[in-house]
């Protein structure tokens, strides 16, 4: 089988801790097109961690999807504030919006596919609290997740 190099993006990337698990796990086999973090500190992190040759963009709610280059696996480490003991527990209700960051997911994978080039995958971290959290309609924001993403296909 040829190796195939794989196009990944990494959203809420923090300081990058899912993307060295892929880089470990495919070696040369993937490359990172696409980077979003908004907190400088990570930011500045994430840089001395990895030597990419484009910005680091910023807060995913303002980046346009279309700026965002095809790809085939979408790596999201959603923050835990909302979900986790260690935060305020208010989930999807939590005031940065930081709850329902897998919308921007949502958004952006489903402008791809409508451009023709769906991902292959994707990669959502599971953070502790999140099983337990509900959206406003009660549904849990797992299943919440997972129906929109069939939604897609």
């Amino acid at each position: 089988m040829e190796p195939h190099n794989f196009k990944s993006i990494d959203l809420f990337a923090g300081i990058g801790g899912i993307r060295l698990g892929f880089d470990i796990a495919f070696g040369n086999e993937i490359s990172t097109v696409f980077v979003s973090e908004w907190d400088e500190h990570a930011q500045k992190t994430y840089r001395a961690n990895f030597k990419d040759d484009f910005i680091i963009a910023g807060d995913i709610t303002k980046i346009n999807e279309n700026e965002i280059p095809a790809f085939d696996i979408c790596l999201a480490g959603f923050p835990c504030q909302p979900f986790s003991n260690a935060g305020n527990r208010k989930g999807v209700n939590d005031a940065n919006g930081r709850g329902t960051l897998f919308v921007e997911c949502e958004r952006i994978l489903k402008s791809k596919i409508e451009a023709g080039v769906p991902p292959m995958a994707f990669v959502f971290e599971n953070v502790r609290g999140i099983m337990s959290s509900k959206m406003d309609t009660g549904i849990s924001v797992p299943e919440e997740i997972r129906n929109r993403m069939e939604t897609l296909g």
